[in-house]
């Protein structure tokens, strides 16, 4: 079995923060986000990190951290370019905007012939989540035979376990799930996946919502502008964008891009975007794809706003005096 390689997702321009908040050191070692991550990754048995960029940024890149740790774990670089479209298809004039998450994990197609766990380059995951990712990617797959044919449902004599539904959908996904109120931010409101699983730990349905924020001991989810308001429960499981694939979403991601440039192009030329989640959500509910659930206890650090940073510095300085990182990384 291959070992999974790291994803990073690395080439969105934070318009909230300002600036390549990617690259931009997080302790006074100088370190950044990426680092931890990857040092996270490399304990869980990663040997591999694949960084999305822009082409341009490619030099930034090596400098703030790909040739630092290129001792420590293998290292590769793939574009995401405006450019890179299925025949038929050119980019729209004006259009600045990347396409997407969906659109950028597609980019690796020729890096990668194995599975895969894609994050985002600006937060924070926590030691645990990168070893339950690499462990489920890991395990031999159950290889049980389904109880049931699609001719003679009605001859199904008991439930299907999460391993033979795993199993039945050919793909091995996973999803680290994290409480919601793990993953939020004093100074303003953060966008999540809010998903909703079955008796198993699968995934049933992931729900984007774009304006969750704490209002004294609530949470709320805005709409409307503000005008509607719902509150959530604080053990809400939420996705980060911390996926684990076999390869196979690789091929789901390229047959689809095609349909979703035809179905929106037209409508919204500049802006629309190709999301990895909305992929996912739509092989769930065409049963072609089970995604099981791993929650973890970890606590999400970011800089979605500027003000974030001086809490997350200080996050990182108390974990490493509590004996979970070492003052200075790679040394």
């Amino acid at each position: 079995m291959k070992k999974p390689v790291l994803v990073v997702m690395a080439a969105g321009m934070g318009s909230r923060y300002g600036g390549l908040k990617q690259i931009d050191p997080v302790d006074t070692e100088g370190h950044i986000i990426m680092d931890f991550s990857i040092y996270d990754a490399v304990r869980a048995g990663f040997e591999k990190v694949i960084f999305i960029i822009k082409r341009e940024n490619e030099a930034d890149f090596r400098a703030a951290i790909g040739d630092r740790l290129s001792g420590h774990i293998e290292v590769a670089y793939v574009y995401q370019e405006l450019t890179n479209l299925p025949e038929g298809f050119s980019v729209p004039a004006g259009r600045v905007k990347p396409w997407g998450t969906g659109h950028a994990v597609l980019s690796c197609i020729n890096e990668l012939d194995g599975p895969l766990v894609v994050i985002n380059a600006d937060d924070y995951y926590g030691r645990n989540a990168f070893a339950l990712a690499y462990d489920f990617l890991t395990q031999e797959p159950a290889g049980t035979a389904l109880k049931t044919s699609e001719s003679c449902p009605e001859q199904i004599q008991e439930p299907i376990s999460g391993e033979e539904k795993r199993s039945s959908t050919g793909g091995r996904y996973m999803m680290v799930g994290y409480r919601l109120e793990n993953t939020l931010t004093e100074n303003g409101s953060v966008a999540r996946g809010i998903c909703e699983t079955d008796e198993g730990g699968f995934l049933k349905k992931i729900t984007e919502r774009t304006h969750i924020e704490k209002q004294g001991r609530q949470i709320i989810w805005m709409e409307d502008d503000g005008v509607t308001t719902h509150s959530l429960a604080a053990d809400t499981t939420v996705s980060l964008n911390m996926w684990g694939f076999s390869a196979d979403i690789l091929t789901h991601l390229k047959e689809r891009f095609r349909a979703f440039l035809e179905e929106n192009l037209e409508k919204n030329p500049l802006k629309c975007e190709y999301f990895l989640p909305f992929v996912v959500d739509e092989l769930l509910a065409e049963e072609k794809a089970a995604v099981k659930v791993e929650r973890t206890p970890d606590k999400w650090y970011g800089v979605t706003y500027k003000e974030d940073k001086p809490m997350l510095m200080a996050a990182i300085q108390s974990m490493k005096e509590q004996g979970i990182y070492p003052q200075k990384l790679w040394e």
